[in-house]
């Protein structure tokens, strides 16, 4: 297991760099040095909280400390400790201290540029992954944008509502993952302009639980005016609920009794100096369920704030893949027999079993394993997909995608010999990043899918409309709840949406059970 001691800070830290080696800014803490990567310039492993090690375990971010000369910002800093055992190519290059994030801007940026702003959030279940994954290089350039993507606390480290912890912060919250994303989100407000950002264009992006977290920030009230748009990939609001308060303190409760610290009267000293591998094994059989909503930092369930209209309208563009829980049945379940096929319908669905089956048969697939996935996709995902995005429609401008690629690359580690896992959960951040966890290289017309996307996304964060020149026109959602859907070398415009993911079934007949 890595260190889980604190990176050195300050004085140590603000090692002097040679004059004229790369680029240089001066934020709010003091000056950092960059470098040149290809086309864009990249300021990595810059420190936006105190690391939250010792008795800062458990609590809210603090602003960075100050340094003195000018910091390196060459090198990422490590992943914050994983407590899933997958999602890193090298799993010991974690560690508690790593409230960092990473800056890529336009090579020759420079303040007052009042370029855009991407502020990347990772997903991986509250639990697993870093930012460090998400290289932003070929976005700057490619977009003439800036791109933030950050670490945040996970597992428990980051979501654990116990009272004898939380009642000793301001906002009653232990969502303390949160409390650094929006941490984070203010420093990029504060800082961003001396990288040729503009502050008053800060578009908030996630994958899954980063989705999810996104879904947090819009309706937060500690997010007023930190951002303009919101991106949301693989994560609606309607799926990825929040536990309410009671929930949360129950599953805080079984956890830290699982950690060895069962007494009320001293958990929060024996869970700040517990060892974090101890913490780790506890969460395998309690992991944690997210951000809890019920306090001061989250009052109400996200979706449900939405749906109320209290929350930040800002326009929205969100999506799904084709075929999204493939990803989950193949670590799971990757070659069913039409039986335990039959049988995982029964039990999951109950009295509207006998109606999944007749939409969904068997033989109409080519494995049962394709069948579940196309249940799994359809019931979650695809159409809550659409449903959270009707309701942002209702009030903002809203745009939905499809991504649809039948060959693209899964995650580096995931792949099950002989299973079909194109389309799957993740499968789109190969081609929106320079990102290090794909399992194989992009092909050339692969790569041209990914610049288009990279283009929408920065023209949507750029100007609230995800529209390139000599490019399909994607459509807002209206009447038709329109689809773009993103295909190499076919990208268009589609309506079959509802009808191919069988909406109208999950909403009207099975919610009815």
């Amino acid at each position: 297991m890595a260190s889980f001691v604190a990176r050195p800070t300050t004085a140590v830290a603000a090692r002097a760099a040679a004059a004229g080696s790369g680029p240089v800014v001066t934020t709010g803490q003091g000056r950092l040095a960059g470098q040149v990567n290809g086309q864009a310039e990249e300021f990595l492993g810059v420190p936006y909280a105190t690391p939250p090690v010792g008795s800062l375990r458990f609590r809210p971010p603090l602003p960075p400390a100050r340094w003195s000369g000018t910091r390196e910002a060459t090198r990422q800093a490590p992943a914050c400790l994983q407590f899933s055992p997958f999602g890193l190519r090298d799993p010991d290059d974690v560690s508690e201290d790593c409230l960092y994030l990473d800056v890529y801007r336009p090579r020759h940026a420079h303040p007052g540029d009042r370029l855009p702003v991407l502020f990347w959030i990772h997903g991986g279940g509250y639990s697993q992954g870093t930012g460090t994954q998400f290289g932003g290089r070929t976005m700057a350039d490619l977009t003439g944008s800036v791109v933030v993507s950050i670490n945040y606390r996970l597992g428990q480290l980051g979501y654990l509502a116990l009272p004898e912890l939380t009642r000793d912060n301001a906002l009653n919250s232990g969502s303390y993952g949160l409390m650094d994303q929006i941490a984070a989100l203010k420093w990029t407000r504060d800082n961003i302009a001396a990288f040729g950002g503009n502050p008053d264009d800060i578009t908030l992006w996630g994958q899954s639980a980063g989705s999810g977290s996104v879904c947090a920030m819009l309706t937060s009230p500690t997010t007023a005016g930190l951002f303009s748009r919101a991106i949301l990939q693989s994560g609606p609001c309607d799926l990825l609920r929040a536990p309410g308060k009671d929930q949360a303190t129950d599953e805080a409760r079984a956890f830290a009794a699982a950690a060895g610290c069962p007494d009320p009267g001293t958990r929060p000293d024996c869970l700040r100096t517990a060892p974090a591998a101890d913490l780790i094994n506890a969460a395998r059989t309690h992991p944690t369920s997210g951000p809890a909503f019920g306090d001061g930092l989250l009052p109400a369930q996200p979706s449900s704030a939405i749906a109320s209209g209290a929350w930040h309208k800002v326009p929205v563009l969100i999506g799904s893949n084709r075929a999204e829980s493939r990803f989950f049945v193949a670590l799971t379940q990757p070659h069913p027999t039409a039986r335990e096929y039959v049988d995982q319908i029964n039990a999951t669905y109950g009295n509207a079993a006998q109606q999944v089956l007749a939409h969904y048969p068997v033989a109409a697939y080519p494995s049962p394993y394709d069948a579940l996935s196309a249940v799994l996709t359809d019931s979650t995902f695809a159409c809550h997909t659409l449903s959270t995005a009707r309701t942002f429609a209702d009030q903002v401008p809203t745009y939905v995608y499809e991504f649809d690629d039948p060959h693209s690359p899964t995650l580096y580690g995931a792949q099950v010999p002989g299973v079909d896992m194109a389309n799957a959960h993740s499968a789109e951040l190969a081609y929106l990043h320079d990102f290090t966890m794909g399992d194989r290289p992009l092909t050339a017309e692969q790569t041209t899918l990914g610049n288009d996307m990279k283009r929408r996304w920065a023209a949507f964060a750029r100007t609230g409309v995800p529209d390139v020149p000599g490019e399909t026109q994607w459509p807002r959602i209206g009447a038709r709840y329109p689809t773009l859907t993103l295909t190499p070398g076919n990208t268009h415009v589609s309506t079959g949406f509802a009808t191919e993911h069988q909406c109208d079934f999950w909403t009207r007949t099975v919610a009815r059970q």
